[in-house]
């Protein structure tokens, strides 16, 4: 879980402006060892999540395919739209499909209460930017630098607690 304020999934980028590769400072000094000297402070750090490889990536979503696939066979309900939520301990994974078959899938922590409304702003951003842009073509990865800054920004709304129901305070 959290501790001190550091969210589960993040990691240390920067020590002072400078970048953490291998728990070690660009001088080869040991980011541990220097934070454990009081002569060193104060300083600044600088956390980020980490990203899944491309390969990670590609392992989860056809995983999740293969799920979803199987729960749209399984369901009782004729025309199931499949998985809409998985909730386990720690996270959710949320799965919106399009009308056109396109899934968008999101994981977060259980303090977020809008999910469908984000997943909706984001399929809005991806009809806007990506599926109106000339050099698109469905099924390839999408390159585009609009979405994907305006994809940050909302994504930056979110960390800043805009989507977030009323009990759950601040990420």
């Amino acid at each position: 879980g959290e501790q001190q304020g550091i969210q589960v999934g993040y990691s240390l980028v920067s020590v002072n402006g400078q970048p953490v590769t291998s728990r070690c400072l660009p001088n080869g000094e040991n980011v541990l060892k220097f934070l454990q000297n009081p002569a060193n402070f104060p300083v600044r750090l600088k956390f980020t999540r980490l990203k899944a490889s491309v390969n990670e990536r590609i392992m989860l979503l056809s995983m999740f395919h293969s799920i979803y696939a199987i729960s749209v066979k399984l369901s009782p309900e004729k025309q199931s739209s499949g998985i809409q939520c998985v909730e386990a301990d720690t996270f959710k994974l949320h799965c919106f499909q399009t009308v056109t078959g396109v899934k968008f899938i999101l994981v977060s922590d259980h303090k977020l209460s809008k999910a469908g409304e984000l997943l909706n702003e984001i399929y809005k951003l991806y009809s806007d930017y990506v599926l109106k842009n000339p050099f698109y073509s469905v099924d390839m990865p999408i390159r585009c630098e609009q979405f994907n800054t305006n994809l940050a920004k909302l994504l930056d709304s979110v960390e800043r607690s805009t989507y977030l129901g009323p009990s759950s305070g601040s990420v």
